[in-house]
């Protein structure tokens, strides 16, 4: 989920109204909405409400962290977080790659929660020419201004889908013939002994937890990145461009 200790002004629709009008538009591009914990109102329910109807996920939080991401602004128990990127779905995503013939490159992120190290990701999947990066509806940050300015341009060019479960994304690549690797430190094979120049999706988990079991149990393979030194893993965003590149180093050699 979003960190709502890290706003930007850029990303908010403060006040029932203002969200309400925003939730009833077919484009309105929210990531999220916070909602006040405790007693809610009629207008606050109302919005819960119109959030569920347009699968915008909905997250109850404390009075004080409403009135410090929306500062001096009346927000009348709710804020709603605006999406920097406008999302495809997993349909349209598998119709549109593969059609130049060249097997098809996906990454799915399990819980990649900073902003920071999601935009250095997308900025890495756009040059390594990943086809499209999949995330979990409830636990990854959105594509915010935050996003946007480090991946430094990349989120343009970049298609994102988000998944209600990933674990049931992971089964619809599948069934389209996709193989899926899951990026674990305790795996025993390491990323180098794989073969990627087949349709291959790569499944990373986010800071500090890793992929969840539930959705590593999904994968049909495991990988690590060996460690030589004495922490056990590297920075999310620093691992994606390892296992990314070894990709772009396969297919480069195709014949």
């Amino acid at each position: 989920m979003r960190d709502v200790d890290s706003p930007d002004s850029d990303d908010l629709i403060v006040g029932v109204h203002p969200l309400k009008e925003a939730l009833r538009t077919s484009n309105a591009r929210l990531d999220q909405v916070l909602i006040r914990q405790g007693t809610r109102n009629r207008q606050q329910d109302e919005i819960f409400r119109l959030a569920k109807r347009a699968r915008v996920p909905v997250k109850l939080v404390p009075s004080e962290a409403l009135d410090r991401l929306a500062r001096s602004l009346k927000h009348q128990g709710v804020l709603g977080y605006v999406s920097q990127k406008v999302y495809v779905s997993l349909d349209v995503l598998l119709e549109e790659t593969g059609k130049n013939g060249t097997p098809p490159l996906f990454l799915m992120l399990d819980g990649v929660e900073d902003p920071r190290n999601m935009g250095a990701i997308i900025r890495t999947a756009e040059g390594a020419g990943v086809n499209g990066v999949v995330l979990p509806d409830r636990r990854a940050v959105g594509m915010t201004s935050v996003v946007a300015r480090a991946s430094a341009g990349a989120l343009e060019h970049v298609a994102v889908t988000r998944v209600t479960n990933l674990s049931q994304g992971i089964e619809r690549l599948k069934s389209s013939s996709v193989w899926v690797y899951g990026l674990d430190p305790n795996a025993s094979k390491s990323y180098l002994d794989i073969d990627y120049r087949g349709s291959i999706a790569i499944v990373v988990g986010g800071e500090g937890k890793g992929i969840r079991p539930g959705v590593l149990k999904q994968c049909d393979d495991r990988v690590a990145i060996p460690m030589h030194g004495t922490v056990s893993s590297l920075n999310v965003s620093v691992a994606v461009a390892v296992l990314l590149y070894e990709v772009v180093r396969q297919r480069s050699q195709r014949a």
